[in-house]
């Protein structure tokens, strides 16, 4: 009689991140579900069902197609960058409490921006300006973090924080003169705000390279997580590693920038708590916090915009209202297991 071997059985513990990134992946459909029916004007569910089937219903179909829809896929990209910039930048600034905006890139996107909408300037212009003024701070924090020797996380840190000061007092200044009627969109854009949005396809363009290239490189973050000194011992090229974070990571918050503004919190908050719910490995952290950034800020931005019928408010409000409890509760618990 022919013996069988028995199939391993994959353990609670493995299951896990598969498990994590279902509902994760449950949350999103959730939140663009939310997103597309929640706003000013309401429909019936027959109608809602119209539209799927593409039957003929014109204010359904603008309101659905050319309003809430573009304006869910930009929120889902953006949180998705921002978070997974987020869970890089904590991995190469060897800190659980890193954040995208931290090296000073949503600073120089800042800046430029409000300077092309000064000049009247609108719509691809302003995003145009924003990014290169991203790419500027990505060269002037690579440039002098550098200097004449090799880089390490505190010097880069260090930079960024400077840098990111700089570019605010600037800020500060094209506020304080800027004519009374423009005020009000350039602060909306500070505070973060999904309106100037334009096309899809940069930022889900963008978000798709990325997330091919930090799969791609899951196991040596895997093993960067150990330490620089252990991970060049198993073989990584440490520093080609930690320049490919860094470029990475500035180009996804660029992107985010350029899309939505500065929107805080969601690149802090993301990557920490999946990590803290057992998803460390980064094969499976990367997919997770794509879904759950996106989610996050898919459910922020319908909030922001339906909260109230007369106002929108803007979306990184929202945000810091989850934000900073959180944060707060994390710091908490950092602080008791010390």
């Amino acid at each position: 009689m022919a013996s069988t071997s028995a199939k391993p059985v994959p353990s609670a513990q493995q299951r896990r991140p598969a498990l994590l990134l279902l509902g994760l992946l449950a949350f999103t459909v959730l939140g663009f579900i939310f997103s597309l029916t929640q706003g000013s004007l309401h429909f019936t569910l027959g109608q809602y069902i119209e539209v799927l089937r593409g039957q003929h219903n014109e204010l359904a179909w603008q309101v659905i197609h050319q309003l809430r829809l573009p304006r869910a896929q930009h929120a889902f990209i953006t949180g998705a960058l921002l978070a997974s910039a987020g869970a890089l930048l904590q991995i190469l600034l060897r800190n659980p409490l890193a954040e995208p905006y931290v090296l000073g890139i949503s600073g120089g996107a800042s800046v430029f921006a409000l300077l092309a909408m000064l000049a009247g300037l609108t719509g691809f212009a302003v995003s145009g300006s924003a990014f290169v003024g991203a790419l500027l701070s990505m060269l002037l924090v690579f440039g002098l973090a550098r200097g004449q020797n090799s880089w390490s996380p505190t010097r880069l840190l260090l930079t960024g924080v400077v840098l990111a000061t700089g570019w605010g007092a600037i800020v500060s200044f094209i506020l304080s003169i800027a004519p009374q009627g423009q005020l009000r969109s350039l602060l909306f854009w500070l505070m973060g705000d999904l309106s100037f949005a334009q096309q899809v396809w940069p930022g889900l363009l963008t978000l798709m390279l990325g997330l091919v290239a930090m799969l791609y490189k899951a196991r040596q973050l895997n093993v960067l997580t150990l330490g620089s000194q252990q991970a060049q011992t198993l073989g990584v090229d440490v520093t080609r590693l930690q320049w490919q974070i860094y470029v990475l990571a500035s180009l996804m918050t660029a992107m985010a920038v350029v899309q939505a503004g500065s929107i805080g919190f969601v690149g802090l908050i993301v990557p920490h708590v999946l990590r803290l719910l057992g998803l460390r490995d980064h094969r499976y952290l990367i997919p997770a916090c794509v879904l759950a950034g996106g989610g996050l800020l898919l459910i922020a931005d319908t909030l922001a915009r339906s909260l109230f019928s007369d106002v929108v408010l803007p979306v990184g409000i929202l945000t810091a209202a989850i934000g900073v409890p959180v944060f707060i509760i994390l710091l908490y618990r950092g602080t008791r297991s010390l």
